[in-house]
């Protein structure tokens, strides 16, 4: 099985070439793709945090740990949030004190206020996200605020995070739809995006929280935003509710954003947007990305494994369609 797939990606990394009547050999132009991509695995936190059932920490840990052994750079931990809110969240501190952190990877964890931000510290957390988003009514039902007494909270969460060292990742939600207000605005998508990255946010993750988003319209926003942010500086992170969630990720690429938002397996959804499925699935995304000849230093086979674990803890079948096909091989 993994012999066959070697092949197939060691053929893909040759120039891509077909033979015609006129000429022995004609070369197919191509968009300009990064030549390495850095994949963020969300799946311990946001593709976990919405499961009915509380998995045990000592799961969570396993999970992380073995995404760990992948070759991944950035696996998003957990959320310092309230028990209240995100029961499945509540083993924060025990989760993030008891993985195996390896010196080359980074273990970002997600923080709503400054009371998070402080339990962040306490467990010796280097890196942090905040989370804003386009919609009024969305960020009302989400973080229970307005637009810009969000803004007002993440300033300070950032400014305070960036005197202690850590580093800062922004989050904008809902990039090309929301659930309540339905279409977005491009120039609302870049205005967020910039307020964060004007609080010093190192890396602005633009979601398709719904994943209604489609190639033109990924294409439209990004545009937008382009035009404020440098492509260097902005990731993606897409749902696949409409299966589109790979094509967006391929024009995101072709603008030159090289880090890309996943979940193992396609873990996740979102609890404010009905139908909302879960994040792409980080197999699908190594395995186009291999195909394309585009390094990512993960080791798909490990990623595979990892889904499979955490599928089998959870008695569902994995979203990704990779592990799906392969497991048939």
């Amino acid at each position: 099985m993994w012999d066959l797939m070697k092949s197939f990606t060691q053929q893909c990394r040759k120039k891509y070439k077909y033979s015609c009547p006129e000429t022995e050999t004609t070369t197919i132009s191509r968009p300009s793709f990064p030549r390495k991509v850095r994949i963020v695995e969300v799946g311990p936190r946001d593709g976990l945090q919405n499961e009915p059932v509380i998995v045990p920490t000592e799961v969570k840990v396993e999970l992380i740990n073995k995404l760990s052994k992948s070759g991944l750079k950035s696996i998003e931990v957990t959320s310092f949030v309230s028990p209240k809110w995100v029961p499945q969240m509540s083993d924060h501190t025990e989760v993030f004190r008891s993985i195996t952190q390896y010196p080359d990877v980074n273990y970002p964890v997600l923080v709503p206020n400054m009371k998070g931000l402080a339990g962040a510290l306490e467990v010796g957390a280097k890196e942090i996200a905040i989370f804003g988003a386009v919609s009024e009514t969305f960020t009302k039902k989400n973080i229970n605020c307005t637009v810009a007494q969000s803004d007002e909270i993440f300033r300070k969460v950032a400014t305070a995070a960036r005197d202690k060292g850590m580093r800062v990742r922004g989050y904008v939600s809902c990039v090309c739809g929301c659930p309540y207000e339905g279409a977005v605005d491009p120039r609302a998508v870049a205005k967020a995006a910039n307020s964060l990255y004007s609080m010093g946010c190192y890396e602005i993750s633009l979601g398709d929280t719904i994943g209604v988003g489609t190639p033109g319209s990924m294409r439209a926003m990004l545009e937008e935003v382009t035009k404020y942010i440098p492509a260097e500086k902005l990731a993606v992170h897409c749902h696949d509710t409409y299966g589109q969630a790979l094509a967006n990720i391929l024009t995101a690429l072709e603008f030159g954003i090289s880090v890309v938002d996943s979940s193992v397996a396609g873990l996740g959804g979102c609890p404010y947007a009905k139908g909302a499925s879960g994040n792409v699935a980080t197999e699908d995304v190594v395995y186009m990305l291999n195909g394309m000849g585009i390094e990512t230093g993960i080791d798909l086979e490990q990623i595979i494994e990892a889904g499979e674990y955490i599928c089998n803890i959870l008695n569902r079948p994995s979203a990704s369609k990779v592990s799906r096909a392969l497991s048939k091989l």
